[in-house]
């Protein structure tokens, strides 16, 4: 069989916590690259939810005791890294290389980790959700990886756009700067409402 030349490397990305009755925090499946009509290949070997939470309940049980980060499982390269309690996977196709998908797992861990100050566990990822997913994103696009480094990641997924950011340095907290903004919006409330009478 020749070599797939698609830039298409990761298949899922799974944020899973074994401690839950639901373990799913995350999970993003990527569909491969387009298939001739002639073929019988799915697109998504994990086509449906049902197969996706077979898929990862048995990715749990087998990584529950491994001392090793990758492993083949179903016939696909995967990597994993264990953080407070939850587990983060890669998962790429058997003929995949194993070392950029570590990559990609790394990247993950350490872009949590700046996020979230060294606290990445069930709950911090739960309530964060948005940069979670955002950080994924950054990282893998449509099964492509973009980026592996997690200061260029965390980066891109806390920072404000600078039109949108006020600039907090003009800003005066102070009692009398408080009041003054007070009286200011009270004039202009004002000033609408006699503008529309």
């Amino acid at each position: 069989m020749a070599p797939s030349m698609s830039l298409h490397s990761v298949i899922a990305v799974l944020v899973l916590s074994p401690e839950a009755a639901d373990p799913r925090l995350f999970a993003k499946y990527y569909n491969g690259p387009h298939t001739s009509n002639n073929s019988t290949e799915p697109k998504q070997p994990y086509a449906n939810l049902k197969e996706q939470k077979a898929f990862e309940k048995g990715l749990l049980e087998k990584t529950a005791k491994q001392s090793s980060d990758v492993i083949l499982y179903d016939n696909k390269v995967v990597v994993f890294k264990t953080e407070g309690d939850v587990m983060l996977y890669v998962v790429g196709g058997a003929e995949e290389n194993e070392i950029l998908l570590y990559n990609v797992a790394l990247a993950l861990r350490d872009s949590l980790a700046i996020l979230f100050k060294n606290s990445t566990d069930k709950r911090t990822i739960t309530e964060n959700y948005d940069l979670v997913s955002l950080a994924i994103d950054e990282i893998v696009d449509d099964g492509i990886i973009l980026e592996t480094d997690p200061v260029i990641v965390s980066t891109r997924v806390s920072r404000a756009p600078a039109q949108d950011a006020p600039n907090m340095k003009n800003i005066d907290l102070s009692e009398q700067g408080l009041l003054n903004a007070w009286e200011f919006g009270k004039r202009k409330l004002a000033e609408a409402a006699r503008n529309n009478m």
